[in-house]
């Protein structure tokens, strides 16, 4: 079949217009309905129907649409594959946004440095998504945590710990806390605190719960940097990673939390590693972990459920 239609009714299906569909990939309208009509014809069944709105799938379309996509995503593979060889494969890697930040990339520095040029990309993410895009053969290494909900289990990967991240609170430059040695956790309480997702708003209640106390999330960010531009016009303080307080904004400051709460980072790569690249970038990163004081996973006890219960105190802005 041409593949050409294929993708055609895909981008159909997805813009769920005919018209969309041409001006994305450049046909004219008539162009992609006999592209389309073409396909139905060797299938022999109808693969959208139209209504006010545009276009759906039909039942029949439903099913080819899920096997396109698989296609197409092995085609494109293939053909990237292809292209690659005759200059070297890209190592593929991923990782969390505040390990992307810095730590990440300050380690492909070094394996540059020490081996020569190497073509790479980096992909922030999710600790879960990239571990599943390593299943999937997407990236040859995932720099992840065992932040909550932690990490999946599968016989597919291989997973090396690196070293345990101390969380910091992020504060705004002129907050009377900024300057001070490591603070109790009871000390900022009463603060109105940000997150911009469950694991480190996770972290952030265990913490509070083992001091006896309670700990409000009133603010949302959608990411990392909205959470720290929060910090920064003073609206809130947050919890974040410890390798992430060299890269912050100049308008923030960090300060250390008495016995912190900690995440394990590790690599994560398939079982059947193919990249050259992969190991001496994960010795890297191991190397720039063991600079710091870090406690091994065993050693730091099971995780401590969450048990806070929600206090609010409508009387402080900077709580």
């Amino acid at each position: 079949m041409e593949l050409t239609a294929w993708r055609t009714f895909v981008t159909a299906c997805r813009l769920g217009s005919l018209s969309a569909a041409a001006a994305e990939l450049g046909y004219t309208q008539s162009a992609v309905s006999r592209q389309i009509a073409a396909l139905e014809r060797r299938l022999g069944t109808s693969l959208i129907e139209r209504h006010v709105r545009g276009v759906r799938a039909t039942p029949a379309g439903e099913v080819f649409h899920h096997h396109a996509l698989v296609v197409l995503k092995e085609i494109d593979r293939a053909l990237t594959a292809v292209r690659d060889v005759p200059l070297g494969r890209p190592l593929n890697v991923g990782a969390t946004p505040s390990l992307a930040a810095g730590i990440v990339p300050a380690a492909v520095r070094r394996l540059v440095d020490a081996g020569g040029p190497l073509r790479w990309s980096l992909s922030p993410g999710l600790s879960a998504d990239l571990h599943d895009r390593v299943i999937a053969g997407d990236l040859d290494v995932a720099v992840v945590t065992d932040a909550p909900p932690g990490l999946p289990h599968g016989p597919r990967v291989e997973r090396r710990f690196l070293g345990m991240d101390e969380m910091v609170v992020v504060l705004p430059a002129g907050h009377p806390r900024a300057g001070h040695g490591p603070v109790h956790i009871r000390a900022l309480a009463d603060e109105t605190w940000v997150e911009d997702n469950t694991g480190s708003a996770t972290l952030l209640r265990q913490h509070a719960a083992r001091a006896g106390v309670t700990t409000d999330v009133d603010l949302g960010a959608a990411d990392l940097p909205g959470k720290v531009a929060l910090v920064a016009a003073g609206h809130a303080i947050a919890l974040i990673p410890g390798v992430l307080a060299h890269a912050l904004r100049t308008d923030v400051t960090t300060v250390n939390l008495v016995d912190p709460p900690t995440r394990g980072i590790y690599a994560v790569t398939p079982r059947r590693a193919s990249h050259p690249s992969a190991g001496p970038l994960i010795d890297q990163l191991a190397t720039a972990f063991g600079q710091h004081r870090q406690p091994s996973p065993e050693a730091m006890g099971p995780t401590v459920p969450s048990g806070s219960h929600p206090r609010r105190d409508a009387t402080s802005h900077m709580r």
